[in-house]
């Protein structure tokens, strides 16, 4: 998901034109973009469109549900299961327990819908305490497809500027959490929809630190966040060099090689692969 964009679940107005913007991603908002009085007939307009028989099913589909601990959320996960729904976006998660719970109550939901599907889980990491178990919750389930940087909650509470100063060894911090499980890390959010210089800059500090993909909240965003988050040409070409190399070293029991002077093994080649994975899925 290189470019994952949020749409507020009581703007059901929205929901078309979301559709047809060039975002990988759409995730439809239950939690912060939402007022607590809209929330019930929020919940119903996601619902409804996860129902719907969408033209274009190449977006992945997320709901961004209220906390666990909340009131709502026991109605959100009822009325989003369903087959439209491929990952459920958990905020406010503190621990291990809390995702290996909900991981608990969908597998339950799936069986009495007869889902032939497994939804994913991508949870937010926006609390001192996520940030210092990032690693644990990642681990937590195999449901996990990624982590989410959310840089509002986690930074205006203790007082902390948005800053590359401060921005950088969190993501960081995620990264690694992320990439001990194996999966992907996403960055947060850029609230300044008129400062798309802005916008590029955070999305290219966050591709820089191995992140696959950024948050955007207006339609203008995505094309930014889908060209940032895409190989160079010149990655492509080289990475294809190497995947051709590696199966023809393979194919001879060789595992480590040079290509153009430089040694690649295990990991180099891995990423090399997922290069060339990425081009093929969103060729340009």
């Amino acid at each position: 998901m290189r470019s994952k964009l949020f749409i507020p679940g009581s703007r059901p107005e929205l929901f078309e034109k979301a559709r047809r913007s060039e975002a990988d991603a759409l995730s439809f908002d239950l939690e912060d973009a939402v007022a607590a009085a809209a929330k019930a007939e929020a919940r119903k307009h996601v619902a409804a469109a996860l129902r719907a028989a969408w033209p274009d099913r190449r977006k992945i589909v997320l709901v961004r549900t209220n906390p666990f601990a909340s009131d709502g959320f026991e109605a959100d996960l009822d009325a989003v299961v369903q087959p439209g729904l491929d990952i459920l976006n958990l905020p406010k998660v503190d621990r291990p327990e809390t995702v290996r719970e909900v991981a608990r109550r969908l597998d339950r939901l799936e069986s009495q819908r007869g889902l032939d599907k497994r939804i994913g889980i991508l949870v937010n990491i926006e609390t001192p305490c996520a940030l210092r178990r990032a690693h644990e919750i990642a681990k937590s389930s195999v449901r996990i497809v990624g982590l989410q940087l959310g840089f509002g909650d986690l930074f205006s509470p203790l007082g902390i500027e948005r800053s590359p100063a401060s921005l950088g060894p969190v993501r960081l911090s995620v990264r690694l959490a992320a990439g001990e499980a194996g999966v992907p890390a996403y960055d947060g959010a850029f609230a300044d929809v008129s400062d798309l210089a802005g916008f590029r800059a955070e999305a290219e500090a966050a591709r820089a630190m191995g992140f696959a993909g950024k948050t955007c909240v207006h339609p203008s965003q995505t094309p930014i966040a889908n060209s940032v988050f895409f190989p160079r040409a010149a990655e492509i070409e080289a990475a294809r060099q190497v995947v051709a190399k590696a199966d023809e070293m393979e194919a001879r029991g060789v595992g480590a090689f040079t290509v153009n002077g430089v040694m690649f093994d295990g990991p180099l080649i891995a990423r090399a692969r997922a290069i060339v994975q990425l081009a093929a899925e969103h060729a340009q």
